[in-house]
């Protein structure tokens, strides 16, 4: 049996200057489009290497060839109940810390494919659309001011 996952995760937008972002399709949700997000593997974990570690098994990218950037956002949210199983009983709420990597242009990813089943690369406004998830779309709306920056 897996171990419980922690509640401390993290979410990595991947963006180009053009403000063009990577979405991911999950393979347990199909229809469910993000960016790359990931639990801490141990509660000791420093968050950027959870966000490096996320971003390379999601997707194949190394962070350090590009800059990735901790955005200083947390959110506190609910888990979805369809997914509650994973963590100890009992633990309904998740801490999500919000990253940034840009990377110079849209390009092929390798997928995880227990993980997810296809990906796209969209106008941020778009991205945002497609996102299932509030905090996820809220962050990719950020980009034009953080891309400023």
């Amino acid at each position: 049996m897996k171990p419980a996952k922690i509640p401390v995760s993290v979410l990595v937008v991947i963006y180009t200057p053009q403000l063009e972002v990577l979405l991911l399709e999950r393979a347990d949700r199909p229809g469910f489009w993000q960016s790359v997000t990931g639990s801490k593997d141990h509660i000791d974990e420093d968050l950027q290497l959870t966000a490096q570690r996320e971003v390379l098994e999601e997707t194949g990218i190394v962070c350090q060839d590009f800059r990735l950037s901790d955005w200083q956002v947390s959110n506190v949210y609910e888990i979805y109940p369809v997914w509650r199983h994973r963590y100890a009983p009992g633990v309904t709420h998740n801490t999500e810390y919000v990253f940034g990597l840009c990377v110079p242009a849209p390009s092929s990813v390798r997928l995880s494919e227990r993980e997810h089943v296809g990906y796209q690369w969209l106008p941020y406004q778009l991205a945002a659309d497609r996102c299932f998830s509030a905090s996820n779309a809220e962050a990719i709306l950020q980009l034009p001011q953080r891309f400023e920056r």
